[in-house]
């Protein structure tokens, strides 16, 4: 099957910006590499929220490397945040970054979100990649945290996703569906299931925004022009979800 793709990105001639978000785990780079980098460039994504970036010898290298790969830059994350990072096109303009290290459950794995604002024509944008852990009662918590991260970020409009380790009837995926939109479950577009690539049954990662974010689609693009089965399965052990925005313009002070 054959996708109909998503709306290109754009400036509107109002400053609203028409933005391309994939949300990607990439399985620290341990899998096809060059697989990984086609599908990222046949996505067209300004923004990449990758999820289990390399964290450790020479991480940075690495994270320039999938960036180059991919026709993009890296905007922030990695190993400082635990694992999530973000990539942009060179569209978008870095206003800040931050990376965010979580609590730590002593026996468990760290975590963190990689984020920042960025500006894209006339749009100011809140992002923010997040990895949430395996255990219900952390995973929750760790929602809880991304929510008030994105209010504390002092922007309007922001997008989140990841790989949120649980499913849309989970505590967690629900907390966030909750207050944000689950961007597949409003503008369905592609596939939905995440998990595995082989035989996909869940749906654990997922794009969101905040209200007055319009959505206008969002799903696994398999089937999208230039990204193949073959890739898909090679690339790493989740499939990735593209989101397609339309974000307002932001208000102008006199």
């Amino acid at each position: 099957m054959v996708l109909t793709p998503l709306p290109d990105s754009r400036t509107e001639p109002d400053g609203s910006a028409v933005i391309r978000v994939l949300s990607y785990n990439v399985r620290s780079l341990r899998d096809d590499t060059e697989a990984l980098a086609r599908v990222i460039r046949a996505c067209a994504p300004d923004l990449v929220l990758v999820q289990e970036a390399p964290r450790f010898f020479r991480w940075r290298k690495a994270a320039a490397r999938l960036a180059r790969n991919s026709g993009l830059v890296v905007l922030s994350g990695g190993a400082t945040a635990a694992g999530p990072l973000l990539l942009c096109s060179l569209r978008a303009a870095v206003e800040r970054t931050e990376d965010v290290l979580l609590p730590l459950t002593p026996g468990r794995h760290r975590r963190g979100f990689a984020t920042a604002v960025v500006r894209i024509g006339g749009v100011r944008l809140g992002v923010l990649s997040c990895h949430l852990s395996l255990h219900r009662d952390e995973r929750l918590a760790q929602a809880d945290l991304l929510l008030e991260r994105l209010a504390s970020m002092g922007v309007e409009h922001a997008v989140a996703g990841g790989d949120l380790n649980d499913v849309p009837d989970g505590k967690a995926f629900e907390h966030l569906a909750g207050r944000l939109q689950d961007c597949h479950a409003v503008a369905p577009w592609g596939g939905g299931l995440t998990f595995t690539p082989d035989d996909p049954r869940r749906r654990i990662d997922a794009v969101f925004a905040t209200p007055g974010v319009e959505v206008l689609g969002c799903g696994v693009p398999a089937g999208l022009p230039g990204v193949s089965d073959p890739d898909l399965r090679a690339a790493t052990d989740h499939l990735p979800v593209l989101a397609a925005l339309r974000v307002p313009a932001a208000a102008t002070t006199r």
